[in-house]
């Protein structure tokens, strides 16, 4: 009998091309779905949350499956994780109904994008953050980025050429933690749009370092045009944090 599997996961994406599959190019699907064929003992393929770029880290991926594999679903994480490269590990397993789907079920989900501000990079964190050496007005960046919550047609945040039916999404929390020189920023929402959570940091860095205005926030909304908002922030300072679903 074929069962739907979800599974957790957690990754480095640093060595990757990204989470999908690619000709030629390490992948975090690539490595997942060998370890479960392995398992299984018959090819497997996975649904993915979100599929996250090349450099893009993960905390709180989610994927589902269907397969008859035998492994008991208590053992699979350390089953997997015993064949997974470690930069890539399993949390969570659980069994889920027949019509769960990883994308399409989802709810709501959280990315972080982490920035070290200071004079000189950290050559611990290089490849998990933004490093920025000017001054950051956080007050401003909170300012602006609380202007983001609710429903907003965020296509001058979205990457230019994205095909969707709808860039319509409502973001329902923005947070900013401080840690020492590391600040986080946490965007919650329904759904985000191709490096919708990068180009908005983008902008929200240059109004916290005095290069344009809180209400170019407003400006974009109503403008619906990329090219008024600031650069696409690199993918390394990006994790999906979390997913959520209402699992009966």
């Amino acid at each position: 009998m074929l069962s739907n599997i979800l599974l957790k996961i957690s990754y480095d994406g640093t060595n990757y091309s990204g989470f999908q599959i690619q000709p030629n190019a390490p992948t975090i699907q690539a490595c997942l779905e060998d370890a479960l064929s392995f398992l299984a003992k018959e090819r497997i393929r996975v649904t993915a949350a979100g599929r996250t770029d090349a450099g893009v880290h993960a905390k709180g991926q989610v994927v589902n499956f269907k397969s008859r594999i035998s492994v008991p679903i208590e053992k699979l994480p350390v089953a997997l994780n015993s064949i997974l490269p470690p930069d890539i590990r399993v949390e969570m397993a659980q069994l889920v109904e027949d019509s769960f789907h990883a994308r399409y079920s989802a709810i709501e989900k959280t990315y972080s994008y982490q920035v070290y501000q200071a004079p000189i990079q950290s050559c611990f964190l290089r490849l998990y953050s933004l490093w920025v050496s000017n001054p950051i007005d956080w007050e401003k960046v909170e300012q602006a980025g609380k202007m983001l919550i609710g429903k907003h047609d965020f296509k001058g945040f979205a990457a230019t050429g994205s095909s969707v039916q709808t860039s319509v999404r409502t973001m329902k929390d923005f947070q900013i933690k401080k840690e020492g020189r590391l600040t986080t920023m946490y965007f919650t929402a329904d759904g985000f749009l191709y490096h919708m959570v990068r180009n908005i940091v983008g902008t929200l860095l240059e109004i916290g370092t005095h290069k344009r205005s809180t209400s170019d926030i407003a400006l974009i909304l109503e403008r619906k045009d990329r090219s008024l908002a600031g650069p696409t922030a690199p993918p390394q300072g990006l994790f999906l944090e979390s997913v959520l679903y209402l699992l009966s």
